[in-house]
Formats: structure tokens, C-alpha cells, sequence
């Protein structure tokens, strides 16, 4: 009888096997493994221990440990990502609602020029990007449970100080500590995750994690047009309001994150032994050879920046965070420039974004069941480019509004499958870490021109917004995403045919070990 993995006589068998001394399947003098069973079991005859053996193991190992990481996964999906995603959330919404503020009267009340506006909005993103790249070594070296927390309370007291502004120069000193203390969230999220789950996981992950962004957008229309009604009340602007009530909840939220914030794999208190244990076997077999706890040393952050995909996902990167800003900045603007009111405006902007949110996880969900992160990206932006031509070809309100809906369901979900891509392509727990940072602190230095290419003068075509926003959607595209899928596919038939091998040649395991995504067994995500 030739034994199959999964039939039930195998698992009848196995059974049997269980219930059976060992001293009757096989003579002391024998070894366990090589002594043939001579014995007939329901009139089947047993070729060879070792077959039943190498069965019985398969099938307890396989089943139970199958079982157990579903339920670990889940374990880690309730405990992680729902907490985590309402930081992003609050992160989002704490960034993006000055577009709320705007046409609630903040540049009246402030007496500023539309360049002063603009510049509020870029200098957010000058201190945001610059210290992006250092704050996942800050996040390792602290665990997440304090830094996350402190930069959350941080950012929070920066939204309330924006509340009593009374000119440019208070609104931007507060929107450059505002970047500062927000720096360190979404790469840091980004990183924490990939320190988690397997590489075929992390995209739906990532993708809920991101898809608080749109709800930022959808729920921070309805928030603003509430909280505006109070205006007046302590003699204040509703628009400040708007930023006061935020920081407040946003710094609440800071001090309650230390306990609900979790520390690494290999510290996590919520873990029993074997589940930290687990969660490190479950990523070394993901070909993630340093799932341990690492040293930093300078060599990772040179075999980051020198290794040539990091450029690339930054390239492909700052096409998707350069629309994503200019989208998620001005998309009030935009439908206010088609003919409605200040609230009016913001509660048409819930739609398109809650919309995107559904269209993040569903492209989260196809990139991880698919391992086609490249090609996920490619089909999505043309749906973005779509959109944009609408905006710039049509001078009907309706095609318009239907664009900002093709907009966002083109621009979200690049973001988190962009970030996911890089991760699953990046071996090293520091080394991703700082490529993360590098990437996403890359495409978010593009908010620098995002926040300034909507102006007031262009009103209502925008075609200069809309156009750059093209460019930004076609970069991602041709420059980015494309290249950079042709270029791993190229590099993974050189792995397979053993073109790479060399690289391994006289080294012992420690060493391959450092090479990290450079060991030829590591295939990349394309």
C-alpha cells in the first residue's frame, strides 16, 4: 500500500500506530526507524516502519502545528493590529485636518497669504522626513511600548498649541514639532509588524493598518464639521478647536497606548514561552534568519543604503506618498472649488475615502494571496491615473467628484502595498528597519511640494495640482513599480539557476547569516 499524506487510512493507521506498543512494531534490537513491521493491519500490510513513523509525525506535527499558528496568527491579529490602527488613525487625522482647518477660515482668522498656507503645510514634512530613517533604530532600542507612547503625547500637546495660534509664525513652529513627533509611527508600525508575521501576511496587515488613513479622511470630515459648530465658544474659531479637542484626545490616547502597545517578539508579555518561540520559528522558516534579537552595528545601516532596492521602493515610494498628500491635503479644496460650502465640502470628502479604505484591504488581501505585489501596484495606479484625468478633462461636477473617487481608490492602497513590498524584500531586522525609514522618509519629504501645488489662483481647474499629481502616479508607475518587478524577477532566475551560489563559498553559517536578503536561497517578492 503506498501511504498518502491526508487519506483517512493513513490517519486510521496512525491511530493504530498510537495505540500500539512499540515492542510489537519493532524488536529491540532494531532500530526504530529502519525495522520493517511485518504485521497486517486490517488485512494492509505495513511496507516499512520508517514510512509509518515519518507519517505519524507529519500528520501530529503538521495538523497540530497548523492549528496552533492559526491560532497564534489570530492571537497576534486581535492583540496587535486593532490598537495600532487607531493610532494611525488618530496620527492621520491629527496631520491632514489643517485642509479641514482651511475652509472653516483658518487663513482669515490668521490673517495669512495662501504662500504662508502653503508653507505651514511644508514644513510639517521637512522634519517628518528628515527623521524618519533614525527612528526605527530608536524604536528597537527603546521597544516599542515606551517610544510609541512618548511620541503620541508629544504630538498631541504640538495639535494643541496649533489650537491657540494667533498668526504663520505660531501655526508653524507648532506644525515643525507637530512632523518631528509624528516622525516615528508609520515606519515604526511598518517595521513592528515585519518583526511579526510572515511575509505572505504582512500585506493584509499592513493594508487594515493603513486603511485607518482613509477613515482618517472619511471620519475627519464628519469630526471637523461637528466640532466647527463651535465656534464662538471660549471666544474661539471652530477651526481651533478642531485642533484642540484632537490633541487632547490624541494625548489621552499616548498615555493609554503604554499598556496597549506590546514590545518585540522575543519580549512580549502577552506571549506564553512557546508562543514567543513559536512566532521566531514561524519567521525563520519565512527565510527570515534574523528574527532573533539583533545588535545594531553600523554595518546594517550601510548595507541598507547601499543596496540598490532601497532607491528603487523610494522611487516608488515618493510616487505614491507625493499623490497620497496632495490628495489627502486638498481634496476639501478641491470639491469646495466645485461649487459647496465649507461643511458641505468636508462631509463630501467622507465617500472617496471610505471607499479607498475598502479598496486597501482588498488589494492587501490579492497582493498576499497572490505574491504579486509589483503587479497589485501597476493595475492600481491606473486606476488613480484615471481619475486625475478625469479632473483635469472634465468640467462637469459630477465627472469631477466620480475622478476624487477613482483618485482614492488609485492612490491608498499603494501606500501600504509599497511599504509591505519593501519589507518582504529586505532580510535583517535593523537593515529593514532602516530601509523602511529611508523609503518612507523619502516619499514623505514629496509633501514638501504636495502641500503647495493646489493654489488659490488656479481655481477651480487645479490643473496644475492635478497635473503634478499625474506625474507623481506615472513615476510610480513606469519608474517605479515596473523597473523595480522586472528587475527582482530578473535576480530570482538567477538565484534559481545558482548563479548566485558563489556568494557562499568558504563561509559558515553565522557568516550566510549576515548576508541576509543576499543568500542565494532568499527569493524576492515581485
Amino acid at each position: 500500500m503506498h501511504i498518502k499524506e491526508g487519506t483517512k487510512d493513513v490517519k486510521h493507521l496512525c491511530t493504530v500506530a498510537e495505540r500500539t506498543p512499540i515492542s510489537v512494531i519493532a524488536p529491540p534490537h532494531l532500530h526504530k526507524r529502519s525495522a520493517l513491521l511485518h504485521t497486517t493491519i486490517f488485512g494492509t500490510r505495513i511496507i516499512a516502519l520508517s514510512h509509518l513513523l515519518t507519517t505519524r509525525a507529519v500528520l501530529a506535527g503538521k495538523w497540530h502545528d497548523k492549528q496552533n499558528d492559526k491560532k497564534l496568527v489570530r492571537k497576534l491579529d486581535f492583540k496587535l493590529i486593532p490598537w495600532l490602527s487607531f493610532l494611525y488613525l488618530i496620527s492621520f487625522l491629527d496631520r491632514t485636518n489643517i485642509g479641514n482647518a482651511k475652509v472653516d477660515g483658518l487663513i482669515d482668522d490668521l490673517h495669512m497669504t495662501p504662500g504662508q498656507y502653503s508653507a505651514s503645510l511644508s514644513i510639517f514634512f521637512v522634519s517628518y522626513a528628515v527623521f524618519e530613517p533614525l527612528t526605527n533604530v530608536l524604536l528597537k532600542k527603546w521597544s516599542p511600548r515606551v517610544f510609541l507612547p512618548i511620541i503620541m503625547v508629544l504630538w498631541g500637546i504640538c495639535m494643541v498649541t496649533m489650537g491657540l495660534c494667533h498668526n504663520f509664525a505660531g501655526l508653524a513652529t507648532a506644525r515643525w514639532w507637530l512632523g518631528f513627533a509624528e516622525a516615528g509611527l508609520f515606519p515604526g508600525v511598518n517595521y513592528y509588524l515585519s518583526c511579526w508575521y510572515k511575509r505572505k501576511e504582512l500585506g493584509i496587515r499592513a493594508a487594515i493598518f493603513f486603511s485607518a488613513a482613509a477613515l482618517a479622511g472619511s471620519f475627519g470630515g464628519l469630526l471637523a464639521a461637528g466640532i466647527a459648530q463651535m465656534r464662538g465658544v471660549g471666544g474661539k474659531a471652530g477651526w481651533a478647536w478642531i485642533f484642540i479637542l484632537e490633541g487632547l484626545v490624541t494625548v489621552i490616547v499616548g498615555i493609554v497606548s503604554y499598556w496597549m502597545v506590546h514590545d518585540f517578539p522575543d519580549q512580549a508579555t502577552f506571549l506564553s514561552p512557546d508562543d514567543r518561540a513559536r512566532v521566531i520559528r514561524r519567521l525563520k522558516e519565512d527565510q527570515q534568519a534574523s528574527a532573533e534579537h539583533e545588535e545594531f552595528k553600523m554595518t546594517y545601516f550601510w548595507q541598507s543604503v547601499t543596496d540598490w532596492k532601497t532607491w528603487c521602493f523610494a522611487v516608488i515610494y515618493m510616487g505614491a506618498d507625493g499623490a497620497l498628500y496632495a490628495f489627502s491635503l486638498f481634496l476639501p479644496t478641491i470639491i469646495s472649488a466645485l461649487g459647496y460650502s465649507g461643511t458641505t465640502a468636508n462631509l463630501l470628502s467622507v465617500p472617496p475615502y471610505a471607499a479607498a479604505a475598502v479598496m486597501t484591504v482588498v488589494i492587501g488581501y490579492v497582493a498576499d494571496r497572490t505574491q504579486q505585489r509589483g503587479l497589485c501596484n501597476i493595475c492600481v495606479s491606473l486606476i488613480g491615473i484615471t481619475g486625475f484625468c478625469m479632473l483635469i478633462g472634465s468640467q462637469s461636477p459630477g465627472v469631477k467628484y466620480t475622478g476624487t473617487f477613482l483618485g482614492a481608490l488609485g492612490i491608498y492602497p499603494t501606500i501600504a502595498n509599497s511599504v509591505t513590498w519593501a519589507s518582504n524584500n529586505v532580510e535583517g531586522a535593523y537593515k529593514r528597519g532602516v530601509t523602511i525609514g529611508v523609503v518612507i522618509g523619502w516619499g514623505n519629504l514629496q509633501g514638501v511640494m504636495s502641500s503647495n501645488i493646489y493654489r488659490t489662483k488656479d481655481r477651480p481647474e487645479f490643473y496644475l495640482g492635478h497635473g503634478v499629481v499625474l506625474a507623481y502616479l506615472t513615476l510610480f508607475l513606469f519608474g517605479g513599480s515596473i523597473v523595480t518587478h522586472f528587475l527582482l524577477e530578473a535576480e530570482n532566475k538567477k538565484r534559481r539557476a545558482g548563479e548566485r551560489d558563489h556568494w557562499v563559498e568558504g563561509k559558515d553559517d553565522a557568516e550566510i547569516r549576515m548576508l541576509g536578503d543576499k543568500r542565494p536561497d532568499f527569493l524576492y517578492v515581485t
